[in-house]
């Protein structure tokens, strides 16, 4: 076996000694043999899977174990700004605040010192329908770190020196909120979109309410929502999933299934195609969103409308691109000079869904802008190719895939899907279910959903510019096909 290395070692060095081309030949073919090692498909089979218990109280379980050295353990909570009325709106986000601020075992100085000196981070954040507590950290800390998350949910004091020295920060974080232009459009969007209901609300509540919320406010909504089938504990890292079981059966075996009153259930939440403007001429730039209603989270039309947003992208003039980028709308924006930024959006609930795009824009271009984006959703719905569509398709996995590297996306895509689907959507799947899409389901899809509908819009800054919201309704169909 030696002599026959030497020996095909010898002829490489002829080769290389006789033709100066050989050795680029040779050390390419390695390359693409090594190249060839794992196709996409095998890559994707090859993660590892994600493994699913349930506790007697109803409490899920679920992890992935990739065998790093750290680790994310969180507990997502079926429970957020939605399942809040008029009168306590910002409960589940002030309660967030609160989960940090000692328990009946931990003051707040030993629970900052106890995850710093495990070298961890412990964050939480609230969204329109979720609550999520979540710990990163080195596996070998995973039991700690699951009993600080349980102890901060079952056992927090909500001191009443606590609460009013959080309702200060909470004010402070709306002021800042203010100044963030993106969320306050966001929040206008929603508000004129699902006017009237829960998702119309926003997730921090108005002043009046954060100035009003008081304990008994905080211990009810923990008693109402922070139940056993209501929660999903997550990890992804290097975890694994017995131990994780042992420690839930542990910590959280005593959370109740039951529910004292009517059982927490998401009302229902009708879309109103309208608009809201919020007119300052004095601000700069204009910041614009437009969007129709979608479709809920486990409705399958989700997957053509993400191709379909992608078709349309995402694009800042400061990251350069010219009139040969491949999103039409961006290589027009590139050429004339009609936004500094535009994003495509989707955005999932329950049963409902936004659809649409956001643009930063001079106030003398707000009406061309909506001009070309309009136009380019009339192309989704009637003449989008099958070329461009593969290409929106290769660009979504990729970034799919993208979202997925560390273990706090990971930790974050099971919690949020075990509680959308009930389970943890395989990637071979979701790649199959992307791959399947065709330039007819584009088009039918976006048919449904985007032609001759009522939008909805929000304005906020120099925006007299903004079309009359009849043009734009008029703008959602063309009159000749």
């Amino acid at each position: 076996m030696a002599s026959g290395v030497i020996r095909a070692a010898g002829n490489v060095s002829r080769l290389l000694t006789k033709s100066p081309n050989a050795r680029l030949h040779i050390v390419l073919g390695r390359r693409w043999r090594s190249a060839q090692a794992a196709t996409h498909q095998e890559a994707l089979v090859n993660v590892p899977e994600t493994k699913v218990s349930k506790l007697p109280n109803g409490l899920r379980i679920a992890t992935e174990d990739s065998g790093i050295p750290t680790a994310t353990v969180g507990l997502w909570i079926d429970a957020g700004s939605r399942f809040e009325n008029d009168k306590n709106n910002g409960t589940a986000h002030f309660l967030e605040h609160m989960a940090f601020k000692g328990t009946a075992k931990r003051s707040q100085m030993d629970l900052e010192l106890e995850v710093e000196n495990m070298g961890a981070h412990l964050n939480a954040y609230t969204s329109r329908e979720q609550t999520v507590y979540y710990a990163k950290c080195f596996s070998k800390d995973i039991p700690k770190a699951v009993d600080i998350l349980s102890d901060i949910i079952q056992n927090s004091t909500l001191g009443e020196q606590e609460i009013e020295r959080e309702r200060g920060v909470i004010l402070r974080e709306m002021q800042e909120v203010e100044t963030n232009l993106q969320e306050v459009t966001f929040d206008y969007l929603h508000a004129t979109a699902y006017q009237g209901t829960a998702l119309g609300r926003t997730i921090l509540g108005p002043t009046e309410n954060i100035k009003s919320i008081n304990r008994q406010d905080l211990v009810n909504y923990i008693k109402d929502h922070y139940k056993g089938p209501r929660m999903v504990l997550a990890a992804a890292g290097g975890v694994n999933h017995e131990e994780l079981v042992t420690l839930a059966e542990k910590h959280f075996g005593n959370l109740s299934n039951t529910f004292e009153g009517e059982v927490p259930v998401a009302p229902p939440c009708r879309f109103t195609g309208s608009e809201l403007r919020y007119r300052e001429d004095d601000m700069p730039l204009a910041h614009v969103a437009l969007a129709v209603e979608g479709p809920g989270w486990d409705n399958p039309d989700n997957i053509a409308l993400m191709v379909a947003s992608t078709l349309i992208g995402t694009w800042d003039r400061s990251h350069g691109g010219g009139s040969n980028l491949a999103s039409a709308l961006a290589a027009k924006c590139a050429k004339g000079n009609l936004c500094h930024s535009f994003q495509s959006f989707n955005t999932c609930y329950t049963d409902t869904g936004l659809w649409g795009m956001y643009f930063v824009t001079d106030k003398m271009n707000i009406e061309d802008m909506v001009f070309h984006i309009q136009n380019e959703w009339m192309k989704l719905c009637t003449n989008i190719t099958e070329f461009e569509v593969q290409r929106a398709k290769n660009l979504l996995r990729t970034n799919m895939l993208l979202m997925l590297d560390g273990s706090t996306p990971v930790c974050e895509d099971i919690g949020r899907q075990m509680l959308c689907y009930g389970r943890r959507v395989p990637l071979p799947e979701l790649d199959a279910r992307i791959n399947a899409i065709t330039a007819k389901t584009v088009r039918d899809v976006c048919m449904n959903y985007i032609y001759d509908k009522c939008p909805a819009v929000a304005g906020v800054g120099p925006v007299e510019q903004l079309p009359d919201y009849n043009r734009i309704r008029s703008g959602m169909y063309w009159l000749r096909l």
